[in-house]
């Protein structure tokens, strides 16, 4: 369980580093822009985790390895050439899915190795896979994903429901279990999968003049 927990936790923070500095690139940062924006969408969603589920914050300084990884993972990508980065638009996304996927149950081991209950778990599991992101779009000064009618956290909670309830336990089921959450992401894109949405905005009545003109 340990070592799944630590390169989950790798994949994560890589996945994450990258989706974070890419989105400083397209808003056109400079690169210390880009290397905030990059930590920030690695470890926020830990950072905030950690709060909820009475872990001290400060136990994320004791993260040294992954940070010097997120750094490298950010230097490499704000290294490449701009043709490459162009392309992002078509695996952007699959970096995003491997990301949620990673955190969602990393965070959801985590409670759970505290003995959380399950609400709890999936709460981990929701902030830590996504809780980064929306930190990142809110910079960014982006709608978050989780918040459109896209389907995001919904596999972050499925993630922490199977992780809570025990269906999960050994190395190889946790690993399909990633497999599995980051090919649901990426279905829901693909696909355009969506929740249900309901408006509250009133559309405009036009008068009988504006519709006389519509039609001349």
């Amino acid at each position: 369980m340990t070592m799944t927990w630590e390169v989950l936790n790798i994949i994560g923070t890589i996945a994450f580093a990258i989706s974070g500095a890419i989105v400083a690139m397209e808003e056109e940062y400079d690169i210390l822009g880009v290397y905030i924006l990059g930590i920030v969408t690695a470890f926020g969603g830990g950072a905030v985790r950690n709060l909820l589920i009475g872990v001290p914050v400060s136990a994320l300084w004791d993260q040294s390895l992954f940070f010097h990884i997120s750094l490298f993972s950010m230097t490499v990508v704000f290294l490449f050439p701009t043709s490459m980065l162009k392309q992002w638009d078509r695996f952007g996304n699959l970096t995003d899915a491997i990301g949620l996927s990673a955190f969602a149950i990393q965070g959801a081991i985590y409670a759970s190795n505290m003995n959380h209950p399950l609400s709890a778990v999936i709460v981990a599991a929701v902030l830590t896979g996504s809780g980064g992101g929306i930190i990142r779009d809110v910079l960014a000064g982006r709608k978050p994903i989780v918040l459109r009618a896209e389907i995001y956290a919904v596999w972050a909670i499925l993630a922490g429901l199977i992780i809570g309830l025990k269906l999960a336990t050994n190395t190889w089921e946790l690993y399909a279990l990633f497999t599995i959450i980051t090919v649901l992401r990426v279905l829901s894109y693909t696909y355009n999968w969506k929740l249900p949405t309901k408006g509250i905005k009133q559309k405009k009545h036009h008068t009988l003049y504006e519709k006389k003109r519509q039609a001349m």
